[in-house]
């Protein structure tokens, strides 16, 4: 079966929802974090190279500009969600997020904004000002890049947060009806067998509307590629990753949204591992499994069945 028959992605979510194929267009904002300026430290995160994931020639574009050219990368879709996604897309006064925000709405093919950030940057100010949008009509995710529910591997790979800062900013978020999309990586420094699978344990339990899952990319520039290139550091197996994504999946209740199951990095930005250079082979695996184990939310008694 095919993944989509056996997961309910944000692809057909949208689809069923909005009557018409709709595309992520992925912005850099230029901004920064916190955890990068010296506001909580100098660094970042232990895995981070935004470049692995984000165009940093993007940020020397408008976001008018960037919408041109993502589209032009497009084929099968006729309208779009602005992704904001590259570092900490909430981290600025709001009146700047606003102006930003709405010089991408204010394209008539725009469906509404993805923003992706950390959970202990977002005030009040940024949740009202999406509440709005959302009250417009528009579809809203808040992206809460959390990674792991694990306070020690949280302080390991050098966060600058915890888990109950995720927890209470989901549930501002929950307050004002918005969505909110955790990002969780599996193969974490220090974590083992089944933690992730904890992780998603105490999401569910706190109420997520989508999850974005995929592995822990070693990437050029990061505190853990150091680690991998003087052999300090060991690396998840495609195997190990889709024997974990397959239960986190198959744990996950129907009505959740998985934004993504696994995720690939371009060398020579990826280091390891190898295999994360093409998701396709781990996402076919993944759906493998899930043929053979059950869809998601099986392990919870009440699968995933494709809308007729």
């Amino acid at each position: 079966m095919e993944l989509h028959q056996l997961v309910n992605t944000l692809g057909q979510d949208l689809k069923r929802r909005h009557g018409q194929k709709i595309h992520k267009l992925t912005l850099h904002g230029a901004f920064t974090c916190p955890n990068r300026d010296g506001t909580l430290g100098r660094g970042g995160c232990t895995f981070c190279n935004v470049a692995s994931f984000a165009d940093e020639e993007a940020q020397h574009l408008s976001i008018v500009q960037q919408l041109a050219a993502r589209r032009d990368e497009v084929t099968r879709a006729r309208r779009y969600l602005a992704y904001f996604q590259a570092y900490t897309s909430t981290y600025a006064e709001v009146e700047y997020l606003r102006a930003m925000y709405e010089e991408a709405l204010a394209s008539a093919d725009m469906a509404g904004l993805c923003v992706g950030t950390r959970p202990d940057c977002v005030p009040d100010a940024v949740l009202d000002l999406l509440a709005h949008y959302q009250s417009q009509g528009y579809e809203i995710w808040l992206e809460l890049g959390l990674q792991s529910a694990h306070d020690a591997t949280l302080c390991r790979i050098n966060r600058g947060h915890d888990f109950a800062a995720y927890v209470e900013t989901v549930k501002r978020a929950q307050v004002r009806g918005i969505k909110v999309c955790a990002h969780l990586i599996v193969g974490l420094p220090g974590e083992q067998g089944m933690d992730s699978l904890d992780t998603l344990h105490k999401v569910v339990d706190v109420g997520v509307a989508g999850i974005k899952l995929h592995p822990l990319h070693v990437v050029a520039g990061s505190t853990l590629g150091k680690a991998w290139q003087a052999g300090r550091l060991e690396v998840i197996s495609q195997e190990e990753y889709v024997q974990a994504a397959v239960a986190m999946i198959r744990h996950t209740p129907a009505e959740v949204v998985y934004h993504r199951v696994s995720a690939s990095a371009r060398k020579p930005t990826l280091l390891a591992p190898e295999w994360c250079e093409n998701r396709w082979s781990a996402m076919t695996a993944i759906a493998k499994g899930l043929t053979l184990e059950g869809a998601q939310g099986s392990a919870l008694g009440h699968p995933f069945v494709l809308p007729e």
